[in-house]
């Protein structure tokens, strides 16, 4: 008879051996409502979990996975999404909740989690205040209570839904401001937060902006003028006021178009109230049809009159309907959108066709600064495409050869890679199996002192090695189990990167999807001097680093 390999023998072991505990994830939510209930906080779940769990040694908790503050009636959780993934990898055999609203309040969801994720994946479900565990199918709560405890969960979440929106568009009747920050031009009553109150500083500007609507200026005339004038953006002059304060919303500090355009066309600046422009759909909120609008007159002081706001509407309607009857041939597909800076402003390079009559026409790229912010603001910048792609095409030739020999050299071949990745597998499956003994031998420890076979003393000095020997056994298990994937994560980046290079050399033109796998930006100075960052050259350093992290493993 054949003799078994040691791997053979090992991996059998380690099934046996795994098959003594259950890999547990603790899931634990809490919700923006829930933050005022005692009985629902973080502490209180996990304490719920952790006392469930005393006296049962065969779980073992694999991690705990805690979303704070997110909504029950989507899945989109980060940390549920990382529980999902660990599942997928094979790394949790039973998921643990205190009761089915913490996983869930859309039934539906819910239940295709409970009814066809978990068992097709073989996890196990324990609903502790439920009473549910999927491993005793013949529980009723399986069968009725558990889909009805799934609605109603759903009932509730959607009544709370009902309630807010309810509240919030009666609030909208009454004329009262629903806004989180008031518009620029008023700010909030300090003694009711759904009154506005003029700003005067912040008017002047908005009045001056009306009028030379009303004389025909156009939106980016305006905007020069103001930036010319050095005054603050609204997002900057609301940082000033301590509106805001976190840097996403700060913007350049310039004014743009786009918001005079928001400006010119928001009704509140006549002293009505419109609201209920927007609505939320699918939990994204999109924009709404006439019929969502709910419009007060007379519930703030004026900044503007309505006749100089009809007549500022009137004009930009008959610009933008004259824009539209104008014939305008279609561009050709533009791959570096998005990826073309100017080198001195940093702002995105507009890109600009010059029809000709009896030839193709001519694309360039050039810096809009200068004519759409303030004058003098940049030294300026223009290129033709023409120039730009074979100049681009080169460096990445250039430097995807230089990578290539990087990741070359540190490569031994692929029998060999493979060698490593199998010595890594045999140490994993090893680490994994003296885990399992050793918290086998923590189990027996406990009958042993209670059996009066050992000590006290000697319980708590053999309890001591055991659990620095589990911790020792963790991480290498983690250690082996992230080399591994990033071991194969980085080769499969050098296989793209060769199939890249591949591309590069072959095709005439780049393609989209090829410059967006490997440019990250292209800077550009008024001498045509050409910076690329690529997205690819950063991998070599991380792929060497993992290479000598898991051949020392």
């Amino acid at each position: 008879m054949a003799r078994k390999s040691r791997k053979h023998q090992a991996e059998q072991e380690m099934a046996y051996a795994m098959a003594q505990y259950i890999r547990t994830a603790l899931y634990i939510r809490l919700s923006v409502e829930d933050r005022d209930k005692r009985g629902n906080s973080i502490e209180t779940q996990q304490m719920v979990l952790e006392t469930h769990l005393s006296g049962q040694p065969e779980f073992q908790v694999h991690d705990a996975y805690i979303d704070n503050g997110c909504t029950g009636t989507n899945f989109q959780r980060p940390a549920f999404q990382r529980m999902l993934a660990d599942i997928e990898d094979g790394k949790i055999d039973c998921v643990i909740v205190k009761d089915l609203s913490r996983l869930g309040r859309s039934s539906i969801d819910t239940g295709y989690y409970i009814e066809r994720f978990f068992p097709a994946h073989k996890v196990r479900f324990i609903s502790i205040a439920d009473h549910y565990d999927s491993e005793t199918p013949d529980n009723l709560h399986g069968g009725i209570i558990l889909p009805l405890k799934n609605m109603i969960n759903e009932a509730y979440s959607m009544d709370i839904g009902r309630k807010v929106k309810a509240q919030q568009r009666q609030a909208m009747r009454d004329g009262e401001y629903v806004g989180g920050r008031a518009p620029y031009g008023y700010r909030k009553d300090s003694r009711n937060c759904h009154k506005l109150l003029v700003d005067e500083e912040a008017a002047a500007v908005v009045r001056q902006i009306f009028e030379w609507a009303c004389a025909k200026v156009g939106n980016n005339d305006i905007v020069m003028r103001l930036n010319a004038a050095g005054i603050q953006a609204p997002s900057h002059y609301k940082r000033l006021k301590g509106e805001i304060t976190h840097e996403n919303l700060m913007g350049t500090g310039m004014w743009q178009t786009r918001t005079i355009a928001k400006i010119l066309s928001t009704e509140l600046y006549t002293g009505d109230m419109v609201q209920g422009k927007t609505k939320v759909v699918d939990h994204r909120q999109i924009p709404a049809g006439a019929d969502n609008l709910i419009a007060v007159s007379g519930t703030h002081e004026a900044i503007v009159g309505k006749e100089t706001f009809e007549a500022v509407r009137a004009w930009r309607t008959q610009v933008a309907e004259e824009s539209k009857e104008r014939e305008v041939s279609p561009y050709t597909l533009n791959i570096f959108k998005g990826k073309v800076f100017c080198a001195h402003c940093g702002c995105n390079l507009h890109r600009q066709r010059n029809k000709r009559k009896t030839m193709p026409d001519v694309y360039i790229y050039h810096c809009l600064t200068n004519s759409r912010v303030k004058k003098g603001a940049c030294v300026g910048v223009t290129i033709n495409e023409h120039d730009l792609l074979p100049v681009v095409k080169n460096i990445l030739k250039i430097r995807l050869a230089n990578t290539l020999k990087k990741y070359a050299i540190a490569l031994c071949g692929e029998a060999d890679r493979q060698r490593w990745l199998d010595r890594m597998r045999d140490n994993l499956i090893q680490s994994r199996t003296q885990l399992v003994r050793t918290r086998g031998f923590v189990q027996g420890l406990y009958d042993n002192l209670v059996r009066g076979i050992i000590s006290e003393e000697e319980y708590r000095m053999l309890k001591a090695k055991y659990d620095a020997d589990i911790s020792t056994h963790l991480g290498e298990i983690d250690g082996l189990e992230n080399g591994i994937a990033a071991l194969k994560g980085q080769i499969a980046q050098y296989e793209a990167l060769q199939r890249a290079m591949e591309d590069v050399k072959r095709s005439r033109r780049l393609s989209v999807d090829l410059v967006d796998f490997l440019v990250e930006r292209i800077d550009i100075t008024h001498d045509h001097g050409i910076t690329l960052t690529a997205r690819f050259e950063d991998g070599w350093e991380q792929y060497g680093e993992v290479w000598r992290q898991c051949v020392n493993i």
